[in-house]
Formats: C-alpha cells, structure tokens, sequence
C-alpha cells in the first residue's frame, strides 16, 4: 500500500473518501444510473468489455461508473473482476456468417448478396456539435424509416472472392489442437495467429490505430480494402458433454472486418489477395478494422516477405498493445521510489564530483596561457 506518504493508512482512507464524492459530484444533479451508461454510452461499454475480456454490458457500465469514466481503468475492474469466476469450459467458435446483421458495409463490391446496410454509423455525418441534445427532453425518440426485412442471406466478400481462387483460403486447423489462452498462460514467443489475434482484440484502440495508421503511411506492406465490416448479433454455444450436443447461452454484438490486401505471389504460391482479420465485442469498428490491418501486418513471415517496420515486429507489438500491462508499468512511477531515488543522487554526485576534479588542471592551464 501507498502508506510511505505523510498520513499513511488515514490519508488513503480519506483519499477514498474524496473520490467518492467526486465521482457523484454536484448532489443536486441527478446520479448516473448504470442503464443509463449501458444503453447510452454503448460505445464505450463495448470498448471496456473488449479490452476488459469480458462480456457483460451492466458490469462494464458500473466499472465506468467507478471508474469516473477512465475507461482504461474500467477495463482493469473488468479484468480484475473476471479472475474472480470459475471456468467450466469454452464456448464453439461463433458463426459470424449466420449474423443478425444491424450493420453490413463494403469498399470492393457496391452490390453485395444482401445488400449493403448502413446501420448506426458516424460516417455520414457533419461532425459539428449538435446542441439540440443539451436541451433533448427525457424521452425522445428519432423517427427512423426502415425498409421492409428481407431475409436475404449475406455471404461474406472473401467468399466471393475465394469462389474465383483470388482470395487465400481460410486455414484449416486441427479441430482437437490446442488453442492458446492468454487469461490462463501469459504471452510467450513465438506466437502463433491464435495467440495474436487473441492479444490484438484485447489491445488498447489507440495503440492500434496508431499502427495500423503507420501501415497506411509506409510503414509496413499493407495497402489494404475494407472487403467488409459487419456488426450484429451472434449466438454463443457450449457443448455439454453430458447431453452430447451443444447448447446456446445466449447472444452477444460484435464486429467482424475482413481486409483485403494484394499479394504477389511466389515460386509456390499464384498471385492473390490475402486477409487480415478482426473481431471485437459490441461495435467498435475503428479497433476491429486496426486489428485486421496490423494482423495482416504481423503474417508477414508466413507470407514470405520482408521485415521493414515496427507494425510487423510480433514481439513489440503483443507486448506493448496491453494498456492494462502498460499502465501498471507506467502508473507504477507514481509509488515511492525513494531508496532508488537516493542511490541514483549519490551517484549523479559521485559522477560530478569526479568531472569537476578532472576539469581543474585544464582550467589552471588555461588561466596561465591567458596570462602569458
């Protein structure tokens, strides 16, 4: 505990105490309920739960809540949180083709099977202020106009693709090989795409955005297509031994991006696209879109090209996309250091000490010159 400041345990107790109080803030102001955040602020509940690794809406939004709104801080509740319950075994990896799609967009095909469906997006709009919400009265509700379902099936762009040889084929895996856990088994190299994926869809945003970006710039070989961005409702399934069959547990929202990158072939391989894949919790389509970049990014070995840039370095990227771990290392600084503070003085003194002593002949030598 943080007790080596005047005051010690009290002083924390009461530091506590304070950021209670500003957490409620003005009493005469109506308190925040954790519907409210979950059904308002979905954007960042669903941030949390990815980075957090757990799916649950209502604990996202008290995690914010007592959070303050740090959202990095949030997902270290939900990560903490999570270690607390007991494991019974892994879900089947959901079917994001049998999606309720909400959202379905693509940059390569204008007419797609299904069709393209614009969904709650920021894309399209002026991004200037929208004052009437200061003054929106409890209650209202845009009228949206919508077209009649049609239960059309969507199948996926690098199925089109793949359908005419000029998409890399999905790789085939052993159904009984082991699949790396990063909630049980800490990050080890190398890692295979099992493992990245795993450590990418629980990254920080900001830190792959920011690589996926560079990938843009130059920095890597990636010139990608967003084949397509999909964001819905998909079923999650156990399979109960006991009953021979797999049961569903429920439905969860996420958001799957396919990109699309050109690939020039080799000695073995023809010409074609390659993929790089992204899949996060709720819709969260600027994180899904960055994983798949710098996934695509990071297969640069198996693909048999050349290294030229941090976004392909697996080993700085899986260890620095963590903002839990980084911000352990960082907010670490802020406990006592004072002993190590200390001998680090004593030595910056000593090293002084030590260069002055050495600079005292040169300067008398110089005195005299000046002097003759």
């Amino acid at each position: 505990m943080y007790v080596a400041v005047k005051g010690g345990e009290k002083a924390i107790r009461n530091a506590h105490k304070l950021t209670a109080k500003r957490r409620r803030g003005d009493t005469s102001v109506p308190a925040l309920t954790l519907d409210q955040i979950a059904v308002q602020l979905s954007h960042s509940v669903a941030r949390v739960m990815g980075e957090g690794s757990l799916y649950d809406e209502s604990l996202a939004a008290l995690a914010i809540k007592q959070a303050r709104g740090d959202l990095i801080e949030a997902a270290f509740l939900m990560r903490a949180y999570r270690t607390t319950l007991p494991r019974f075994g892994y879900s089947r990896p959901v079917d994001t083709g049998a999606m309720l799609v909400e959202r379905r967009v693509s940059a390569t095909y204008k007419d797609l099977p299904g069709g393209q469906v614009l969904g709650p997006t920021f894309d399209y709009s002026h991004r200037l202020l929208d004052f009437a919400l200061a003054a929106e009265e409890d209650g209202s509700e845009a009228t949206v106009e919508t077209e009649p379902f049609v239960d059309e099936r969507m199948p996926r762009v690098t199925d089109l693709l793949g359908d005419e040889g000029l998409m890399e084929p999905d790789p085939v895996t052993d159904e009984n090989a082991p699949v790396g856990d990063l909630t049980r088994e800490p990050l080890s190299f190398p890692a295979d795409r099992d493992l990245r994926l795993q450590n990418l869809a629980r990254g920080d945003e900001g830190f792959l955005l920011a690589l996926a970006y560079s990938t843009q710039r130059g920095y890597g070989r990636t010139h990608p297509f967003a084949g397509e961005i999909r964001f819905g409702e998909v079923e999650v399934e156990f399979y109960a031994e006991e009953l021979g069959f797999a049961v569903t547990l429920g439905t969860i929202k996420v958001t799957e991006c396919q990109m699309v990158n050109q690939f020039q072939g080799s000695a073995k391989a023809a010409p074609t696209f390659t993929r790089g894949y992204g899949l996060v919790f709720g819709q969260v389509e600027r994180k899904a879109m960055s994983m798949a970049m710098v996934d695509r990014s990071l297969r640069w070995q198996e693909l048999g090209e050349e290294q030229t840039a941090p976004a392909q370095d697996v080993e700085f990227v899986l260890s620095h996309s963590d903002n839990i771990q980084a911000t352990g290392f960082v907010e670490h600084l802020k406990l006592p250091h004072y002993v190590d503070f200390q001998a680090e003085l004593d030595l910056v003194r000593r090293m002084r000490a030590e260069w002055f002593e050495k600079r005292r002949p040169e300067e008398g030598d110089t005195a005299r010159e000046a002097a003759e």
